[in-house]
Order: C-alpha cells, then structure tokens, then sequence
C-alpha cells in the first residue's frame, strides 16, 4: 500500500496540445485513403463530401463544447450522458464509446505497418509490403507477420508512454501532428502552384448516372474521417482551465481539420481529375503527389515518398489519440462504479490512469484480429450512434437544469442539437442499409457488443465487489497498489 494522498489527474495539457488530440485524430489515415474512394462514388463533388460532413460534424461539435464547459469531466461523451442520464443508459454509451476507440486504434495500428514497410521499402531498406513472408521472433520459435508484429509495437509504445506521462503523450501528439499537417500543406503548395491545377475542371459535378445522390453514400463512407474532436473532452481534467480551453480546442481543431481537408481534395480532383483519383482508390493522394512533385531533393525521392511519410505519422497521431481517449472513457467509468473499481484510480508515481491504459490496450491488441472492413464499420456506427445521444443529452440538460453555469452555450438553442440528432441518425441509417448489402459480420459484431454489455450490466452486482455508499470513489480517488 502506498498511502499516497488521494490526487485527480494532473492538468498538464494547455491549448494546443488539447487541439492536437483532435486534430491527431482527424487528419489521420483517412484523408490518404478515402479521398480517392470518395471520387469514385461521387466524382468531383468529393470536395463537396468533405465540406458538408464538416457541416453536420459542427453541429455536434456545439454540443460536445457546451457539455463540457458544463460538464468538466473526463471521459467524453460517457460523462456528459452518466450526468444526464439513467444508470443503464449511461453505462450503454460508455461500453460503446470505449469499444469504438479501441477497436479504431486497432485499426490505426494495422494502417501503420504497411505504410511503415512501405517507407523502408522507398529508401531500399525493406522489400516491398506484398513481397514480405512471415519473421521468426527470436527464443520462441514463432514467426508472424511482419504488419502485425509492428501493429503489436506500435500499440505498446503508445501504450507505455501514456502510462508514464500524460504530458509526454500531449507532446508526441503535438509533434507528430503538426509534421503530418506540414506534409500535407507541401503536398497543398506544390499543386497549387502546377500548370495542372490552373487547367482543373470540376465539371460536371456529380456523377450522371447517380446525380447529387451520390453525396450521402460518400458522406457515410468518410464521416470517420471527421470522427476525433470529441477525443479532446475525454481528457479534460487534464487540461489547464477546460471550462474556457476544451470548447476552443475543439472548434480550433475542427476547422483547422475542415481547412486542411479542403485543400488536400481540392489540390487532388484538380491535378489527377475525378476519374483518376478514383481510379487510384486507396492510394489516391500518393498518386497525386507524384504527378507534380519533385524528384531528387533532399530526403525526399518523390511525390509518393512524402505521402506515404505523411501516412505514418497520421496513424501515429490517431493510434496515440485513441489510447489517450479509451483509456479515459474507461478511467471515467472505472471511477463511477460501472467498470472495475482499479480502471478508476490514478496511479501514485506516474499521475496516470494506469490500469484504465492497461485495460484499453489489452482489447486494442485483441481487436487487430478482427476483419478490418468490419471493424471500421462498427467503430463508425458506434460514433453516429453516441453523437445522436450526445446531441439529446444536451436537450435533456437544457430542459432539467435551465439555470446550471455554461461558460460556453451553443448558438440557436434548440436548432444545433436537434439538426445534430437528424443528420447524425440519417447517416447511421444509410451506413446500416449499406452494411445489410455488404457487410453484415459487423451488425452481428456490433449487435454482439452491446449484448455483451448488457449482460455484464446486469450481473455487475456478482462481478464487481459489492460496494456500499461510503465506499464510493471521489473524484480524486489515487491507485493504492499500482
């Protein structure tokens, strides 16, 4: 036993570091790979796909900022709904939210390798990804594939320096973001100022067998790309003065993303055309690139070398977003009796929420074995699904507490949320027709989760020890083993 004195997490994140969590986790991979995915569904008017998911993400992103000025608590959209809400409900939303951020690191991690290998293999350090069989681990005679090996090693280093130091993930995500931004705004500059982009035509529009609706299939393919802003409220008493600092990182990250996304898509239909860009699929941008970027200067041997550079630290910044984010949901819902108790104390030495970090990772590490395509379907459902909630907590909130202090209150109550709950539930609709057509592994996934939680809801009483009112955790409960 340490008998360390009881402490809340340690407000070391200011500003900038807080809008790039979400910006570290929205300008990740997707911008890369959905682009040219985007094209193809929806031909020039691609751009207008990001613009308008940047529309209806806003509106949710009003409410997330009201809640947590209101709200100061870690954990997200969890502890915004566990204040509002039912018992049950409340611990629905946390057991989604938490499985989306994890099993989303899972795949940020499995995005990572390929492009890692990929790097080494522009510089002749490696073969390339397709061309590369299975490594043998040394003293156990057990060979893996090299992307899951460093899916596995990335996972861990993140995982080790959130339990260290919530300031050293603050600043890993502030450095590798803005070098990914960095990349990208080259990648802007270069084709800006191309003979191909001064000839761009955007015309027609839109497609003309599909017309304008093709804007909403594309819409809910690259909705993800937006999902990250909301990551920032999980973390939010760690961050200096949240009341004031928590809405403003949010809107700053937000529109810095909303900017960045416009540029990158426009630069790209502009130099490649729609047809090509969606010809590229995947691998859209990196073709791009190498259509007007240098050769021969230093570090970088072409176009595609920098994107895929790019590609790297973008599932980097997101990997290190979601540990930070999971972990949180997890901590709050340890510290609030819904999870076990350990999730919800903070470790004596490090300041950190060490078993919650611990936890997350172990089901992170787990969910690389689940199918991809899927696993990105479910985290992006769970998101539509806990920003509709979000949204009505804001209604609730407005409606039973009239006069409760809001240092930052959204514009045009009650238009914002209420356009938050429509566009969000049209969204999660077309993403779930879509899915009964073409994947529905991961309704049956999704539809397993949540049983699963509400199983464990109801037997919590047998598996959580039993816990009288004076044994609730404070706020400022401290690890006393860890």
């Amino acid at each position: 036993m340490s008998g360390q004195r009881n402490r809340s997490p340690e407000a070391e994140l200011g500003l900038l570091d807080a809008s790039m969590i979400g910006m570290g986790a929205m300008i990740g991979a997707g911008i890369f790979v959905l682009t040219g995915l985007a094209a193809e569904l929806a031909g020039p008017a691609a751009l207008l796909v990001f613009v308008l998911n940047g529309v209806v993400t806003a509106f949710t992103a009003l409410s997330y900022a009201e809640l947590a000025s209101a709200i100061p608590k870690s954990g997200g959209g969890y502890a915004f709904v566990r204040e509002i809400f039912d018992d049950f409900p409340s611990f629905m939303m946390g057991w989604m939210l938490w499985f989306a951020y994890m099993i989303a690191g899972g795949l940020y991690a499995l995005g990572f390798a390929p492009n890692f290998i990929e790097l080494l293999h522009v510089y002749g350090l490696s073969p390339a990804p397709d061309t590369v069989g299975t490594v043998a681990v040394p003293g156990i005679g057990l060979a893996v594939p090299p992307g899951l090996g460093l899916a596995f090693f990335a996972v861990l280093l993140f995982v080790a320096i959130n339990a260290v130091s919530t300031a050293a993930s603050g600043s890993v995500e502030t450095i590798f973001t803005a070098t990914k931004v960095t990349i990208l705004l080259v990648f802007v500059a270069f084709g800006a100022t191309s003979p191909m982009f001064s000839s761009a035509e955007f015309q027609p529009l839109f497609p003309a067998e599909t017309g304008v609706y093709a804007l909403l299939p594309a819409m809910g393919l690259t909705f993800i790309a937006f999902e990250g802003y909301d990551l920032i409220t999980t973390v939010t008493e760690e961050v200096k003065n949240p009341r004031e600092n928590i809405p403003k990182a949010i809107f700053v990250s937000l529109a810095a993303t909303i900017v960045v996304y416009v540029a990158v898509v426009s630069v790209a239909i502009a130099t490649l055309g729609a047809d090509g860009l969606a010809a590229a699929g995947e691998a859209g941008i990196a073709q791009a690139a190498t259509e007007f970027m240098p050769t021969g200067l230093p570090i970088i041997k072409n176009g595609g070398a920098i994107i895929v550079f790019g590609a790297v630290f973008s599932t980097l910044t997101a990997l290190n977003a979601v540990v930070i984010a999971s972990s949180r949901v997890a901590f709050s819902m340890g510290r609030e009796g819904q999870l076990l108790p350990r999730f919800g104390k903070i470790h004596h030495r490090y300041g950190t929420p060490f078993a919650a970090i611990l936890g997350s990772a172990l089901v992170m590490l787990g969910s690389v074995a689940l199918p991809t395509q899927s696993a990105g379907n479910m985290s992006s459902l769970f998101f539509l699904l806990s920003f509709v909630v979000v949204n009505g907590a804001v209604i609730k909130l407005h409606r039973e507490r009239p006069d409760m202090d809001r240092p930052y209150e959204l514009p045009y109550y009650p238009l914002p949320p209420i356009l938050g709950i429509v566009l969000n539930l049209v969204l999660a609709v077309v993403l779930i027709v879509f899915l009964v057509r073409t994947d529905p592994l991961a309704l049956l996934l999704s539809a397993g989760w949540l049983g699963v939680g509400a199983i464990g809801y109801m037997s919590r009483d047998r598996l959580l020890p039993s816990r009288r009112p004076e044994d609730e955790p404070s706020p400022d409960a401290v690890s006393e083993d860890d």
